[in-house]
């Protein structure tokens, strides 16, 4: 999936630590998210997990085929946390640090649902870059 300029909104990137079991009432929304996206034209960058919100927004849009990039790093991959093949696209980086930068480098739309620290992580860096106008792009920050 290329990245798109930040002058589009192209892509979409939905971070969220949460486990769709346990937060119930943010799955209807992620849904919704899901559903609109291809409609709009836009596709998905999302950190690819098993059992988060990220997974289930990309099988939403995957479906509905728009393009899905999940990025993952390699230290990942053993741990268990793939039982799954990749939805879509998929993009192996060496470390948590390069999976958000290729994170931004795909995406120009950032929606967070808090949930998990690396999440945290992610958004501190996004907007922290942004008000250092390392980029221009836009984030949304969706608190429980």
């Amino acid at each position: 999936m290329a990245a798109a300029s930040s002058k589009q909104l192209k892509n979409i990137c939905v971070l969220s630590g949460f486990r769709y079991r346990k937060y119930k009432e943010f799955v209807q929304a992620t849904i919704d998210l899901g559903c609109a996206t291809p409609e709009r034209k836009q596709h998905l960058v999302y950190e690819r997990g098993d059992q988060v919100l990220s997974k289930l927004i990309s099988e939403v849009i995957f479906v509905r085929e728009s393009q899905v990039l999940g990025i993952i790093p390699k230290v990942l991959q053993p741990l268990g946390y793939l039982p799954n093949p990749p939805i879509g696209e998929e993009l192996v980086v060496s470390n948590m640090q390069e999976r958000i930068y290729e994170i931004l480098n795909h995406a120009n739309v950032f929606v967070f649902f808090s949930g998990d620290l690396a999440t945290l992580e992610a958004l501190i860096k996004i907007a922290s870059w942004a008000h250092l106008n390392i980029h221009k792009k836009t984030h949304k920050f969706v608190k429980c």
